[in-house]
């Protein structure tokens, strides 16, 4: 997490400088298409081949890719190597979250998914919040070195992790024909849905927040991360349990609600000061959401299809985050008095999820 995002913060100035302005959006809706391309394959891989080996194919992509960055100097070869880093984001986590789920008894999920998601939040944070100190004190080759050299970092330690799935078979290149039942599976569906609402928000927060801090005074582009991951963080460790004795869909409606708050909190910044509360309910909403809809979708799961029910999970989430980086293109002038129009979407999917929610309580009695 820290790799992916280490260099996020500065992705907009660097796409300014080759000229492209008026791309920004495209910079994380580019990289969550290919991620949810990859998405089936990586389940369905994860599945049968192994966890360890498609983390390690997510590594290597990773690496690559992002030491390639450097020689990018015109803006559409810039956008394919986005294109492609996605597919390292689409291989990855799938298999490491299929591989959590082996390993977490089935009354602990809620406390289990809580602290996978802190280190999610962590890497997430820590890597926003570093990234424009790594170029302010260095250039944007080192930032790109350094990603890289956090992703071989954790291809060692993959390397000492036990293999989860029982009998792994050897690759054949017959598994990578994927016919529609290797795209999602329909039990986990429910979680998927609020999982593409909420992250509509995460898109939106991710393009527009380095202009936020640029538009306030604040040096660092990836404050708001900074202080969401520090939320999100104290959130998970007093709420780890909630879903676990309230249930799933309660204590989303809970998240929800607040990120929608977060939302609001944005459309009425002004100064530093709303503008850091905001990231602090941003980090509540998640920490509180994201722990949850991970051990729902664990709950859903058939337990042969735990990595096609994670990869339909973060297809849910990669199409969320494109749709909201995607709607910036569309209500975003590079100036702050669009920001309500822009986090105004963001308020909208937030309330759509609850309602969703509140129906599948009243109507599916039956699921957690």
């Amino acid at each position: 997490m820290i790799s992916f995002n280490l260099i996020l913060p500065e992705l907009n100035e660097y796409i300014t400088d080759l000229g492209g302005a008026n791309k920004k959006g495209l910079i994380i809706t580019l990289f969550t298409i290919s991620a949810a391309l990859s998405r089936p394959f990586s389940g369905k891989l994860s599945d049968t081949i192994g966890r360890k080996k498609v983390m390690l194919i997510g590594v290597v992509f990773a690496v690559i890719i992002t030491l390639i960055y450097p020689l990018s100097s015109i803006v559409s070869i810039f956008l394919l190597l986005r294109f492609m880093h996605g597919f390292s984001a689409g291989f990855l986590p799938t298999a490491a979250t299929a591989m959590v789920t082996d390993i977490l008894p089935k009354n602990k999920r809620g406390v289990g998914m809580g602290i996978w998601g802190v280190f999610i939040s962590i890497g997430i944070g820590a890597g926003q919040f570093l990234g424009s100190i790594v170029r302010t004190e260095f250039n944007m080759t080192y930032l790109f070195i350094i990603s890289a050299l956090f992703s071989v970092l954790c291809g060692f330690m993959i390397l000492m992790i036990k293999e989860t799935l029982p009998e792994p078979e050897n690759f054949k290149w017959s598994l990578l024909k994927i016919k529609w039942v290797d795209v999602f599976e329909p039990n986990v569906m429910p979680a998927a849905i609020v999982m593409f609402f909420l992250a509509t928000s995460s898109g939106i927060v991710f393009v527009i927040t380095q202009d936020i801090s640029v538009f306030l005074g604040i040096e660092n582009k990836g404050w708001f991360f900074g202080f969401y991951m520090l939320s999100t963080i104290i959130v998970r460790i007093f709420t780890a349990s909630l879903s676990d004795k309230i249930g799933r869909r309660k204590t989303l409606i809970i998240g929800l609600f607040l990120m929608a708050i977060s939302m609001a909190m944005v459309i009425v910044t002004h100064e530093w000061i709303m503008y850091t509360a905001a990231s602090i309910v941003f980090g509540m909403a998640t920490g509180i959401s994201s722990p949850t809809l991970f051990a729902w979708t664990a709950d859903l799961s058939h337990h042969k299809r735990r990595g096609i029910g994670a990869s339909t999970l973060f297809i849910a989430l990669e199409l969320g985050i494109m749709f909201g980086a995607t709607s910036t293109l569309l209500t975003y002038n590079n100036e702050i008095n669009s920001l309500p129009f822009v986090f105004g979407v963001g308020v909208l999917f937030a309330l759509f999820a609850t309602a969703y929610l509140f129906w599948h309580l009243r109507n599916r009695e039956s699921q957690t």
